[in-house]
């Protein structure tokens, strides 16, 4: 599970061209007035640390952004943040340093590759100061974890692929440790960003093998591995049956101290309130409903998958598997070939076993301890904290 903070709810300084947000934006659902007392007593009654989430978080006054990290630090040891970088100032950086802050970057390239996070004339600028921030912020020890969206300004060309990995390759020399490879928003992708599911899938191919190579920890491919070879794997939100009427795997804490859940699954522009407890009407539903009509009646890794993040689910219906099945199944073919002997006999377990095997598994980012992913996102299952630490093994790496 993860908690966030939104101090200034879903306002952002940049207008990406495939925000899951962009819906509640569109009908006003931005922000409500800071009532940080409240917040606090929400926080204390999650119970756990919390990482600041938004929109863009350091649109906040820094000296909110020190009061709650203060107090993330004295209740719960520890902070994170999930932020684009672009407003990251020195003075960020030190109260990171003091407050002990994870802290998670969304980023989708150097340069031009990043233009699809648009900041009107001054995209540029922003992209520029998100680098230096990441280079500042391993300079001073603390290297962040990267979600990088990939769509067809950055991965649609071989050039697009070479320069990236490129980049990868110069982060992993920085300190930089694990990236997040993240689909492309479909409801909202506009300007020529979407690719086709064929070279979506020839993006992520590419990245595997680049993964098998590098020593970055690259999502999703670990999370794949050890859904294939794990009985209770960690793995990240998206693979662990989430109920989008409660999010478990997501509780989030408004600017006034509200409960919200995980904004992927808002189309309609509106943040429900929480259910009290999760259920498993999708899962049970998706076992039982034809491919051919959106389920995943047959599907030799139903049980792995669970019908993927249903904020990704095709026509943004919750009831239907994700729109992005073709790539799923793929890479856990692949990667079901590469681990050979070691996959365990669990993968072809019966589909129709009972959904409350999967639903209590461990929800959150798929590394445990981190903050600032995921969700873009490090409370949606994109963080990259401690998870060597943790003792979880890359188990398809030699």
């Amino acid at each position: 599970m993860s908690i966030e903070y939104l101090p200034v709810g879903i306002a952002c300084n940049l207008q990406c061209g495939y925000c899951y947000q962009d819906p509640m934006r569109n009908a006003g659902n931005i922000s409500v007035p800071r009532d940080w007392e409240r917040a606090k007593v929400q926080l204390m009654r999650e119970g756990s640390d919390f990482a600041l989430f938004g929109g863009e978080p350091l649109l906040a006054p820094i000296e909110h952004i020190e009061e709650v990290l203060k107090f993330g630090l004295e209740q719960f040891g520890r902070n994170g943040i999930q932020t684009n970088g672009s407003l990251i100032t020195d003075e960020h950086i030190a109260l990171f340093k003091r407050y002990r802050t994870y802290v998670g970057i969304s980023v989708d390239g150097p340069g031009e590759l990043n233009d699809a996070r648009k900041m009107g004339s001054e995209t540029g600028v922003a992209t520029a100061r998100t680098e230096s921030a990441i280079a500042k912020l391993c300079a001073a020890g603390l290297p962040p974890s990267l979600i990088v969206t990939l769509h067809d300004w950055n991965a649609g060309t071989d050039r697009a692929l070479a320069h990236m990995t490129n980049w990868m390759q110069k982060l992993q020399k920085m300190g930089i440790k694990y990236v997040n490879l993240h689909t492309l928003e479909k409801e909202a992708c506009h300007n020529g960003l979407e690719m086709s599911q064929a070279k979506t899938i020839d993006a992520f191919v590419h990245f595997y093998e680049f993964s098998k190579v590098s020593k970055l920890d690259i999502m999703p491919f670990n999370d794949i591995a050890r859904l294939l070879t794990e009985q209770n794997p960690h793995v990240s939100c998206v693979w662990n049956n989430c109920d989008p009427l409660t999010t478990a795997a997501v509780r989030g804490v408004g600017p006034d101290g509200t409960q919200s859940n995980c904004g992927r699954t808002n189309k309609d522009g509106i943040n429900w309130v929480k259910a009290d407890t999760p259920g498993n009407e999708r899962f049970l539903v998706l076992q039982q409903v034809p491919q051919q009509f959106g389920g995943c009646k047959d599907c030799r890794y139903l049980n792995l998958c669970k019908g993927q993040c249903p904020g990704t689910a095709i026509d943004g219906d919750w009831r239907n598997r994700t729109a992005d099945c073709e790539l799923w199944y793929h890479l856990f073919t692949i990667i079901e070939k590469d681990l050979g002997a070691r996959v365990r006999h669990q993968v072809f377990q019966d589909a129709t076993h009972d959904a409350s095997s999967h639903g209590d598994a461990q929800h959150g980012d798929s590394h445990g301890d981190s903050h600032g992913d995921g969700h873009g996102d490090v409370p949606h299952g994109d963080g990259h904290g401690d998870s060597d630490e943790r003792g979880i093994p890359v188990v398809w790496r030699d």
